[in-house]
């Protein structure tokens, strides 16, 4: 799933390749993809794209008095091609979901692998309007999100850290592969109460969201839009890794199943040397 460095990544490339070009054409493929209908997508035909925003891990292209939001959800992706076919593509077929055609023929493409349709389009007028908008927390790379506002999300908070960092309505744009790296950057359990850290732990663990998502951030600067994945995956530490050293104390990365994610944390750095218990595999075992 792109977090919040992808997301970054793509607004930064998507501002410097679409502002100031004009949308010839916007081809809707598959019928999951847009969440609304007034405004039509045709009514940002002719319109002048503007600035590129990010929201937490939503995508805000400004176009004319009109915004395209996008969210890639768990499998999506956006690729620019400098050469588009003049023949639509039919819809229904492989991953294409959208298509975005501006004038001299370039543009790009919202695609989604995978059975389980999650990718999101809306055209709003203000990007408010979108409901995961709305009721982001704040951005973990903005100016006042300072170790004493952190302190405050997370004071009186009974679940796990693991799950308050993935929270978008508590911090805007972590997942589950950055949560799982500022977790060992911390060097604290994710099944660790939010609301038991001291002052020191919630110091340190404040230091480890911003350091992780800013270096991963600058990892990511310039990479053009179709090796951002391959990026994202070299720099991870943990995430994905499991049965690999740790690259700090070299002991045994291991992984936490659930229904559709996993996460995964190093025994020694993290939890005191004890494995944590993988509930879906006790279940196996019984």
């Amino acid at each position: 799933m792109p977090e919040l460095p992808e997301v970054e990544a793509l607004r930064e490339y998507l501002d410097e390749h679409l502002t100031g070009r004009v949308v010839e054409r916007v081809l809707p493929l598959a019928v999951s993809v847009l969440k609304t209908y007034d405004p039509p997508l045709t009514a940002l035909e002719g319109q002048p794209a503007g600035a590129v925003a990010r929201y937490g891990k939503f995508l805000d292209l400004q176009i004319g008095e009109l915004h395209l939001v996008t969210h890639l959800a768990r499998a999506g992706w956006l690729r620019w091609h400098e050469s588009l076919p003049a023949q639509p593509p039919r819809p229904g077929k492989g991953p294409l979901a959208l298509r975005v055609v501006l004038e001299g023929g370039d543009g790009f493409d919202l695609t989604e692998a995978g059975t389980q349709k999650r990718l999101a389009v809306y055209v709003v007028h203000d990007p408010q309007e979108v409901p995961g908008i709305a009721r982001l927390g704040p951005d973990p790379l903005a100016g006042d999100f300072d170790r004493d506002a952190f302190a405050a999300l997370l004071a009186g908070e009974r679940r796990q850290i693991k799950g308050v960092l993935r929270d978008q309505s508590v911090i805007a744009g972590i997942g589950n592969a950055y949560s799982d790296e500022i977790l060992h950057v911390a060097r604290v359990s994710p099944f660790k109460l939010a609301s038991s850290f001291d002052e020191e732990q919630v110091t340190q663990l404040h230091a480890a969201v911003v350091d992780t998502l800013r270096e991963a951030v600058g990892r990511a600067h310039g990479v053009a839009a179709g090796k951002l994945k391959a990026e994202k995956k070299s720099g991870l530490r943990v995430h994905g890794r499991a049965g690999e050293p740790c690259p700090v104390c070299g002991d045994t990365i291991r992984s936490v199943s659930f229904a559709d994610s996993s996460l995964e944390y190093c025994p020694t750095c993290q939890t005191g040397g004890k494995p944590l218990a993988d509930r879906r595999l006790s279940r196996l075992l019984k």
